[in-house]
């Protein structure tokens, strides 16, 4: 007997037809004898009535006074409305089921509301309902206080109830349920020829997720992969097994992995880079403009420092914030808005002599001007123009070889064997 934690997003379960798909997954498991703990999202996304973004426009345009406890109150609606529904199913289809909000499933946080952490996790009370032979649902995306204050984890936190929920069970494997047959090599909405990934290491996956890939969130993938415990994203609405989440090495032992270069491309819009250059200016330019972006809360990327300044990127949302604070120090900044961060991420690339060359000629051939880049063991980032971001990804998909279906020999071929 496994133990499973399943974890069903908003789309999954925004209506009727949907929760069929869930129930039918949900279903499966439990015929094949193992043990579910079921951790739910807010139903649909943002105009559909239980959804997140619905229950903040509640507020919004109405005075947005309320204080950031009783903020986390109204969120935590959500989760709880589709926990009581799909418990409904279940126990209608002759399935033993009960609801746990996040602080009865005992995840206890800090007092940081709207993007608390967890602190710990008692798991004795699933325990209890997991041996009575009971489904297990508990709302994401929330836990409790000490105090018993209810909290809300941030963007992506019901992915973070799952794979902490997993850890702290000691889960024989995560799944991810979402809108998306699994990982793809890019975002097919840009890239026609994406495909499925098979397999992906934690660190990759973080690299994807950290770059603007939202199939899962970080801080879920880093839970997991500090105690190893397996993650796999699956589609709802089919029954591919999707793409598993785990060390290389374990990886390696299933036969399913290879030193692969370059695993696919992640991106960021909405992007302004900033340029403060001075050859005669203060020695101490870099940290006050450093300094003026930490003290006002604005968030930097892309950074490279030169001894005569620094170039750096900001938000398109910050770009004005951030604009005037310079100038108000005495800088002349140079700003080029409309720009788009490309990664191209890869556990075969540390050491792997060529990758940028491939980069480089890629983007040249399709006359596309690189304006910035920065590399790391696993990631080369390029910022380039908005405009060209689509004939950008298109470009390195097939520079990579990322369209075709890994064999044998295009596994020889990309390591150069």
């Amino acid at each position: 007997m496994d133990l499973i934690v399943q974890k069903f997003g908003g789309t999954s379960l925004s209506d009727d037809q949907s929760r069929r798909h869930v129930l039918r997954h949900i279903i499966r498991e439990l015929e094949a004898g193992n043990q579910l703990v079921v951790v739910v999202s807010a139903m649909g996304r943002s105009g559909d009535p239980y959804a997140t973004d619905s229950l903040l426009d509640l507020i919004r345009g109405r005075g947005d006074a309320l204080p950031p406890r009783e903020r986390d109150l109204l969120l935590s609606c959500g989760e709880l409305i589709s926990a009581a529904v799909l418990c409904n199913l279940l126990q209608a289809e002759g399935f033993p089921s009960v609801v746990l909000t996040g602080g009865q499933a005992g995840i206890r946080t800090d007092d940081h509301y709207g993007s608390a952490r967890i602190l710990e996790i008692n798991g004795e009370r699933i325990r209890k309902h997991l041996s009575a032979r009971e489904v297990v649902i508990v709302t994401g995306f929330q836990g409790m206080t000490r105090d018993g204050e209810v909290t809300t984890l941030g963007r992506g936190g019901s992915d973070t109830s799952a794979t902490a929920l997993g850890v702290a069970l000691k889960a024989n494997i995560v799944d991810i349920y979402t809108d998306v047959d699994g990982i793809l090599t890019a975002d097919p909405r840009w890239v026609s020829d994406a495909r499925p990934l098979t397999a992906v290491s934690y660190e990759e996956i973080c690299n994807m997720a950290q770059n603007g890939a939202k199939v899962i969130h970080p801080r879920a993938v880093e839970i997991a992969m500090k105690a190893g415990v397996p993650v796999r994203v699956r589609s709802t609405f089919s029954d591919s097994e999707g793409t598993l989440v785990t060390n290389a090495q374990a990886l390696r032992s299933q036969g399913i992995w290879y030193d692969r270069t370059v695993t696919g491309l992640a991106h960021v819009k909405n992007v302004t880079q900033l340029s403060v250059v001075n050859h005669d200016g203060p020695a101490d330019l870099q940290l006050r403009v450093f300094r003026a972006m930490a003290s006002h809360g604005i968030s930097v990327d892309f950074i490279n420092v030169m001894p005569t300044g620094v170039h750096y990127t900001v938000s398109d949302s910050d770009a004005p914030l951030a604009v005037r604070l310079l100038a108000e120090l005495g800088f002349e900044p140079q700003v080029r808005r409309g720009c788009a961060k490309v990664s191209v991420i890869g556990g075969g690339m540390n050491g792997e002599p060529g990758v940028m060359a491939v980069i480089v000629e890629a983007l040249t051939a399709a006359g596309i001007p690189i304006l910035q880049s920065a590399d790391s063991n696993t990631t080369i980032w390029v910022l380039i123009s908005e405009t060209d971001l689509a004939e950008a990804l298109q470009a390195l998909h097939s520079a990579f070889g990322l369209h075709l279906t890994p064999n044998r020999r295009n596994i020889e071929e990309e390591v150069g064997l």
